[in-house]
């Protein structure tokens, strides 16, 4: 059998596929933040893959290199069509959620089965925080960052798969490091800590209670809400400690909680809430800590329904709200 890609018979080129589009959608996701848009390169770069019209023959020693090289350039080529989609957006958009599942047994099911249905997600790539900050690279250096930062490639596989000089590729990964460095820093917080304080900051906003939030919300706090235009949300992200506790009061207060209950979940790797009014998921919300993991210093809150269609109750609900306390 010939080990040329242009050559490969359908099935083989069909199981080399496979076995890489765990990879293939973490990167496009990262590099996106749509699952939408995620499975359009998907379908695009298979098309190629299998027609052979788009593959490396030059060299083919790396066939995994040889698909990302497709993929990426899907992704970079429908670049501005996404960003003409993200200017017309209406208020802050964030990345579709994604609810993943910590336990490693679970993490080895494949999309679709009973289990984390996005198994080749890397949580350090996916985390809703770092996410946002890189919406504010340009296509390129995001890319070079989510290849070199969160999955390892060197540069000169990196130049490879762009079509760039490794220098070349050396300065955009070092743009994009302090680019993301300088919006935020690192701060891995424990995931029972986050778990904690993720559920007393539910109870707290359900409730309206201003004088928990205030207390579990950081001086310099920012909320994203994201609701598209087709929910009610803030259209701009709201700063500072007052300001984002009387919103989620005054939000509370106008949205009774009856009916709806609260699941804890794993969302794009991080401890968080999925709330859903029967079988209908209703919000998502994440948030980031701070160094002592004590305080809330980011909340992403994420009601547009269209962003929601893929969250699916499962089976682990752990509280149904009846009403402010």
């Amino acid at each position: 059998m010939s080990d040329d890609p242009a050559e490969l018979p359908v099935d083989t080129a069909t199981t080399v596929f496979a076995r890489h589009r765990e990879l293939l959608f973490s990167v496009i996701y990262s590099m996106t933040g749509s699952v939408s848009d995620t499975e359009d390169v998907l379908q695009d770069t298979w098309l190629a893959w299998a027609g052979g019209d788009d593959r490396d023959v030059q060299d083919d020693a790396d066939l995994s290199a040889d698909l990302l090289r497709i993929a990426v350039g899907r992704v970079l080529a429908r670049q501005s069509g996404i960003s003409r989609r993200r200017a017309a957006y209406v208020g802050p958009w964030l990345p579709e959620p994604l609810v993943t599942d910590p336990r490693p047994e679970r993490r080895t099911a494949g999309p679709g089965a009973d289990g984390n249905p996005w198994p080749g997600l890397r949580d350090e790539s996916a985390s809703m925080a770092l996410m946002v900050v890189m919406e504010t690279l340009p296509p390129l250096e995001r890319a070079v960052f989510v290849l070199n930062e969160v999955f390892g490639y060197p540069y000169a596989e990196i130049a490879r798969v762009l079509g760039r000089h490794p220098g070349t590729i050396r300065q955009f990964a070092h743009r994009a490091r302090e680019h993301v460095q300088a919006r935020r820093p690192h701060y891995p917080a424990d995931p029972r800590l986050q778990q904690q304080l993720t559920e007393r900051f539910i109870a707290a906003a359900m409730a309206g209670d201003l004088a928990a939030l205030l207390e579990l919300l950081a001086p310099d706090v920012t909320m994203w809400t994201d609701g598209g235009g087709r929910v009610r949300s803030a259209l701009r992200p709201v700063s500072g400690r007052e300001r984002v506790a009387r919103f989620l009061s005054g939000y509370a207060a106008s949205h009774p909680p009856q009916g709806l209950d609260v699941r804890y979940r794993h969302v794009n790797g991080d401890p968080s809430a999925v709330v859903f009014s029967g079988d209908s998921p209703y919000a998502v919300l994440v948030m980031d800590l701070n160094a002592p993991g004590d305080q809330v210093t980011g909340i992403y809150l994420v009601t547009n329904p269209d962003k929601l269609s893929h969250v699916r109750p499962g089976d682990d609900r752990v509280q149904e709200s009846e009403g402010p306390a």
